[in-house]
């Protein structure tokens, strides 16, 4: 496979899993935003997709209406839905020879959604969650589309290992700003309605009540999102995934490119493996999602180099 054909795929799933990630946040916060007794802010969600950047914070004003046209369409934001499906759809543009039409058909048809004026309007004056739930299902016909008519060849993989790898670093970034917030506020080590909304951001809520017995903990929360091997959306089964469809690429002709790799997935999937609530405590919640995150970054460096000829 050419390596801008490769390239092509792995972003074009790093694009579409990233906005699937911003329209979960998008509905729960908002949700919240409505229901919370206390002052609700929007800072976290801004932080996580757009940086620290407190003029943008000021110019929000921490208006829910404000930042949810901010997030989907406006074309100044890099990390907005709309500029997120134009840049899969550019990817999928270029390989639209290797993707099957139903899949293009999908791919077309969230772009328009996207593109629909009146989905500007609606977030502004109707109602703003299902607004948001017509994109996420445009996204969960896309997924279920690439599943069943995409031919299971590299193509395939390159695109699950994008998908994987940025689920991962998405978990990872709400995960350490959710329990960054509780050092300025410990109360909400203690507030439920702050880790169900945290883990329906996930959509790992009924997942949780079925695995868990005692109620809404914050330790139990950081074992299903890390630890937990059955949540889809958890960081393990991420990288997991990313090594079992890196695997599938190993071939003759790259013998050396595929050992490097393998052996940094390798070393990130026994890191986390063999971790425990307890020894992420001890080094420290921040410091270990931390050093998860930089070697999802060297892997994806090395993706770049070895197989996407640094495009």
């Amino acid at each position: 496979m050419l390596s801008r054909v490769a390239a092509s795929f792995y972003w074009l799933s790093r694009y579409i899993e990233r906005s699937d990630g911003i329209l979960r946040m998008l509905k729960i916060n908002y949700a919240s935003s409505q229901d919370a007794v206390r002052e609700f802010t929007w800072e976290p969600v801004i932080r996580i997709y757009s940086g620290a950047d407190q003029n943008l914070m000021n110019r929000l004003k921490n208006d829910s209406r404000a930042v949810l046209t901010y997030m989907v369409t406006d074309k100044t934001n890099p990390n907005s839905i709309m500029n997120m499906i134009t840049l899969a759809r550019e990817n999928a543009r270029s390989v639209q020879e290797h993707i099957t039409r139903d899949l293009w058909q999908c791919l077309n048809d969230y772009y328009h959604t996207v593109k629909d004026p009146d989905i500007e309007q609606k977030l502004q004056k109707d109602d703003p969650i299902s607004t948001l739930d017509v994109l996420t299902k445009q996204i969960m016909l896309y997924y279920g589309t690439a599943e069943v008519t995409m031919e299971r060849g590299e193509g395939r993989s390159f695109m699950n290992i994008g998908k994987h790898l940025e689920r991962a670093i998405q978990a990872i970034d709400i995960i350490d700003i959710k329990f960054g917030s509780i050092s300025g506020n410990p109360d909400l080590l203690t507030n439920t309605t702050y880790w169900k909304h945290l883990l329906l951001s996930l959509g790992g809520y009924e997942l949780y009540l079925k695995t868990y017995r005692a109620g809404l903990e914050a330790q139990n929360v950081m074992e299903l999102v890390i630890l937990n091997s059955d949540f889809p959306r958890s960081v393990i089964y991420s990288v997991n995934n990313i090594q079992v469809f890196f695997e599938r690429l190993r071939n003759n002709s790259n013998r050396e490119d595929y050992r490097e790799i393998s052996f940094q997935i390798g070393r990130l999937q026994s890191y986390i493996k063999y971790s425990s609530v307890a020894s992420i405590q001890e080094t420290g919640l921040h410091q270990f999602l931390t050093q998860i995150k930089r070697e999802l970054y060297g892997i994806g460096t090395a993706l770049n180099e070895h197989y996407f000829a640094n495009s």
